[in-house]
């Protein structure tokens, strides 16, 4: 897994963002699309991708998208 994988499977997960919007160094909690309905989502794909469970705690420690891919990918 590379962090362009992932961001490219975020972006297919989340149907009202335009794919080539997320990079690794956005503040995914500061875009104009984030709700608690993305975080649910994030949470799932972790799951049922990576087989990585976390939790919105985990989410609040994380500010940017390669935090979550670090995060994500040490926990496999």
């Amino acid at each position: 897994m590379n962090v362009g994988d992932f961001i490219e499977s975020l972006e297919e997960s989340f149907d009202d963002i335009e794919p080539g919007t997320l990079k690794p160094e956005t503040k995914y909690r500061d875009t104009d699309e984030w709700s608690s309905m993305h975080a649910l989502i994030v949470i799932a794909l972790a799951d049922t991708d990576y087989d990585v469970t976390i939790t919105g705690d985990d989410l609040k420690s994380c500010t940017t998208i390669q935090d979550l891919f670090e995060l994500i990918k040490s926990r496999q």
